[in-house]
Protein backbone atom coordinates (compact mmCIF):
# COMPACT_ATOMS: atom_id res chain seq x y z
CA UNK A 1 0.00 0.00 0.00
CA UNK A 2 1.52 3.34 -0.96
CA UNK A 3 1.20 6.11 1.22
CA UNK A 4 -1.17 9.09 0.05
CA UNK A 5 -0.12 12.87 0.90
CA UNK A 6 -3.15 15.43 0.66
CA UNK A 7 -2.96 17.25 -2.30
CA UNK A 8 -1.15 21.43 -1.82
CA UNK A 9 -3.76 24.15 -1.17
CA UNK A 10 -4.47 26.03 -5.07
CA UNK A 11 -1.35 28.12 -5.73
CA UNK A 12 1.32 25.73 -3.97
CA UNK A 13 4.12 23.21 -5.06
CA UNK A 14 4.59 20.15 -3.52
CA UNK A 15 7.77 19.01 -1.93
CA UNK A 16 10.36 17.48 -4.07
CA UNK A 17 9.62 13.94 -4.56
CA UNK A 18 11.86 11.89 -2.52
CA UNK A 19 10.71 13.97 0.48
CA UNK A 20 8.31 13.03 2.81
CA UNK A 21 7.60 15.49 5.10
CA UNK A 22 4.92 17.39 3.52
CA UNK A 23 4.47 20.53 1.58
CA UNK A 24 6.90 23.48 0.88
CA UNK A 25 5.05 26.47 1.83
CA UNK A 26 6.46 29.72 2.15
CA UNK A 27 6.31 33.60 1.56
CA UNK A 28 6.83 35.48 -1.41
CA UNK A 29 8.78 38.67 -2.02
CA UNK A 30 5.80 40.27 -2.80
CA UNK A 31 4.19 39.34 0.44
CA UNK A 32 6.57 40.35 2.72
CA UNK A 33 6.91 43.74 0.94
CA UNK A 34 2.87 44.09 1.58
CA UNK A 35 3.42 43.06 5.05
CA UNK A 36 6.22 45.72 5.34
CA UNK A 37 4.08 48.17 4.01
CA UNK A 38 1.33 47.70 6.73
CA UNK A 39 3.75 47.86 9.32
CA UNK A 40 5.60 51.11 7.88
CA UNK A 41 1.98 52.52 7.97
CA UNK A 42 1.12 51.51 11.56
CA UNK A 43 4.23 52.76 12.97
CA UNK A 44 3.52 55.84 11.34
CA UNK A 45 0.31 56.17 12.89
CA UNK A 46 1.18 54.89 16.30
CA UNK A 47 4.58 56.87 16.74
CA UNK A 48 2.83 60.47 17.01
CA UNK A 49 0.41 59.46 19.36
CA UNK A 50 3.48 57.47 21.35
CA UNK A 51 5.72 60.48 21.86
CA UNK A 52 2.29 62.82 22.70
CA UNK A 53 1.46 60.21 25.76
CA UNK A 54 5.26 60.16 27.10
CA UNK A 55 5.57 64.10 26.64
CA UNK A 56 2.01 63.90 28.41
CA UNK A 57 3.65 61.49 31.59
CA UNK A 58 6.65 63.87 31.98
CA UNK A 59 4.33 66.77 32.41
CA UNK A 60 2.81 64.81 35.20
CA UNK A 61 6.01 64.47 36.50
CA UNK A 62 6.38 68.53 36.23
CA UNK A 63 2.99 69.22 37.60
CA UNK A 64 3.76 66.67 40.65
CA UNK A 65 6.85 68.80 41.31
CA UNK A 66 5.10 72.20 40.91
CA UNK A 67 2.45 71.69 43.73
CA UNK A 68 5.28 69.46 46.02
CA UNK A 69 7.31 72.73 45.74
CA UNK A 70 3.95 75.04 46.28
CA UNK A 71 3.11 72.87 49.50
CA UNK A 72 7.15 73.36 50.75
CA UNK A 73 6.54 77.34 50.03
CA UNK A 74 3.42 77.02 52.48
CA UNK A 75 5.51 75.47 55.20
CA UNK A 76 8.26 77.93 55.07
CA UNK A 77 5.59 80.46 54.87
CA UNK A 78 3.87 79.36 58.11
CA UNK A 79 7.38 78.97 59.67
CA UNK A 80 8.55 82.89 58.92
CA UNK A 81 6.11 84.52 58.07
CA UNK A 82 7.72 85.16 54.36
CA UNK A 83 7.90 83.49 51.29
CA UNK A 84 11.33 85.35 50.57
CA UNK A 85 14.73 83.25 51.66
CA UNK A 86 13.25 79.95 50.72
CA UNK A 87 15.88 78.76 47.91
CA UNK A 88 16.05 75.36 46.22
CA UNK A 89 18.64 72.68 45.98
CA UNK A 90 20.89 70.85 47.90
CA UNK A 91 20.58 73.13 51.21
CA UNK A 92 16.97 74.35 50.02
CA UNK A 93 13.34 73.35 51.06
CA UNK A 94 13.07 71.49 47.06
CA UNK A 95 15.60 70.05 44.81
CA UNK A 96 15.95 71.72 41.67
CA UNK A 97 14.64 69.73 39.62
CA UNK A 98 11.57 67.11 38.89
CA UNK A 99 11.85 63.86 40.29
CA UNK A 100 12.59 62.11 36.73
CA UNK A 101 14.55 64.93 35.91
CA UNK A 102 12.78 66.17 32.67
CA UNK A 103 12.10 69.57 34.46
CA UNK A 104 14.23 72.59 36.12
CA UNK A 105 12.93 74.21 38.60
CA UNK A 106 13.20 78.19 39.58
CA UNK A 107 11.59 80.31 42.53
CA UNK A 108 11.13 83.30 39.62
CA UNK A 109 9.25 85.37 41.94
CA UNK A 110 9.30 85.82 45.96
CA UNK A 111 8.32 88.25 48.28
CA UNK A 112 7.17 88.45 52.02
CA UNK A 113 3.15 88.15 50.62
CA UNK A 114 4.16 85.76 47.42
CA UNK A 115 5.93 83.55 45.04
CA UNK A 116 6.31 82.22 41.99
CA UNK A 117 7.58 79.06 40.55
CA UNK A 118 8.19 77.46 37.46
CA UNK A 119 9.19 73.95 35.85
CA UNK A 120 11.30 74.53 32.70
CA UNK A 121 11.67 71.50 30.29
CA UNK A 122 15.26 69.94 29.68
CA UNK A 123 16.43 66.71 27.75
CA UNK A 124 13.72 64.61 25.50
CA UNK A 125 10.91 67.30 27.48
CA UNK A 126 12.85 70.41 25.60
CA UNK A 127 10.22 71.39 22.78
CA UNK A 128 7.44 70.42 24.53
CA UNK A 129 4.31 72.23 23.17
CA UNK A 130 3.46 73.26 26.93
CA UNK A 131 6.48 74.90 27.50
CA UNK A 132 7.45 76.44 30.57
CA UNK A 133 4.53 75.49 33.42
CA UNK A 134 4.37 78.05 36.18
CA UNK A 135 2.54 77.78 39.79
CA UNK A 136 1.77 80.63 42.42
CA UNK A 137 0.64 81.09 46.23
CA UNK A 138 -2.81 81.23 44.54
CA UNK A 139 -3.08 78.24 43.01
CA UNK A 140 -3.28 79.42 39.60
CA UNK A 141 -1.19 77.50 36.82
CA UNK A 142 0.24 79.48 34.06
CA UNK A 143 1.85 78.60 30.95
CA UNK A 144 5.61 80.56 29.85
CA UNK A 145 5.65 82.59 26.61
CA UNK A 146 7.34 79.34 25.07
CA UNK A 147 4.11 77.06 24.93
CA UNK A 148 1.99 77.13 21.77
CA UNK A 149 -0.16 75.04 23.33
CA UNK A 150 -3.41 76.06 25.50
CA UNK A 151 -3.62 75.91 29.45
CA UNK A 152 -6.54 73.31 29.30
CA UNK A 153 -4.17 70.63 27.19
CA UNK A 154 -1.10 71.23 29.49
CA UNK A 155 -2.77 71.69 32.83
Amino acid sequence: MSRQHPTPPPGRRCAPSGVTFGFTFGFTLVELMVAMAVVSILAAVAYPSYSAQMAKGRRADAKQALLELAQKMERFYSERGTYAGATLGANGIYPSSSRAGHYTLAITTQTAEGFSIAAQPTGAQTGDVCGTLKYDQLGTASLGTDATASLAQCW
